[in-house]
């Protein structure tokens, strides 16, 4: 493809695949950013801010950290995080706590080029998983591909993959957990390629689902590293409207 210069166009959109098998392409996507702090001894204090703030967030309390606690954030601008967030986490109630950095991750939805509506793929259905009032347990951490996965052939990574998405779709189909898959190529300072939340009613079936995935070639062969774990119970999230 060429512009009206005769230049190459490079296009960077997410496809999707109509049931007709029209190609089809969006520019939206979702970004999360998971922070996490430690030294909270008051968590009202921080949800009446939350509560007048406006914004989809959601509050954790850091199951392994009895003081602690993790904010989600989710929007489609880039400069939401450097801007209004940044500003909200000025007040009072936050600038008390402990930033705990080793926990913060950074993440853009993104498509694997069969989705028939991108935009709940892109937009809509990550952001209603994790302001799901149901889904009160979540697991989320980075994980590195080791860079020997990307030599593989094409058909080699699809049924790699495959192996590891069936696992996650049973786990869905019994209603044990769903999970949240963002893209953090480059957003992240050690190098993580992808950020990972698995959410559901219970914890324990949360715990099951990694152990099992554990067993596949993807995990096993593929991956270069996990974690660190960030294992929280909602505290607050914004309604879903």
């Amino acid at each position: 493809m060429q512009d009206a210069n005769d230049n190459p166009v490079l296009d960077i959109s997410e496809k999707g695949r109509a049931k007709d098998g029209t190609v089809l392409s969006s520019d939206r996507r979702m970004l999360m950013q998971l922070l996490a702090f430690g030294g909270c001894l008051d968590t009202g204090k921080i949800i009446k801010e939350l509560e007048g703030s406006g914004m989809d967030l959601v509050l954790y309390a850091d199951v392994n950290d009895p003081y602690g606690v993790g904010l989600l954030a989710v929007n489609e601008d880039p400069g939401f995080f450097v801007g209004e967030l940044r500003e909200f986490l000025a007040r009072p109630a936050f600038t008390g706590l402990v930033p705990k950095p080793e926990y913060t991750m950074l993440g853009r939805t993104y498509s694997l080029g069969y989705e028939a509506d991108l935009e709940r793929t892109l937009v809509h259905g990550p952001r209603e998983k994790v302001l799901n009032p149901a889904l009160k347990w979540a697991i989320w951490y980075p994980l590195q591909r080791n860079k020997l996965f990307e030599t593989l052939s094409e058909d080699e990574r699809r049924s790699v993959l495959g192996e590891h998405g069936k696992v996650g779709f049973k786990f869905g189909q019994a209603g044990y957990g769903t999970d949240i898959r963002l893209a953090s190529h480059g957003l992240d300072k050690n190098d993580n390629d992808f950020v990972i939340a698995v959410l559901g009613e219970k914890l324990y079936p949360l715990s099951i689902l990694i152990e099992t995935m554990r067993g596949t070639k993807q995990t096993s062969m593929y991956l270069e590293s996990l974690g660190p774990f960030f294992v929280g119970n909602v505290l607050w999230q914004t309604p879903v409207g």
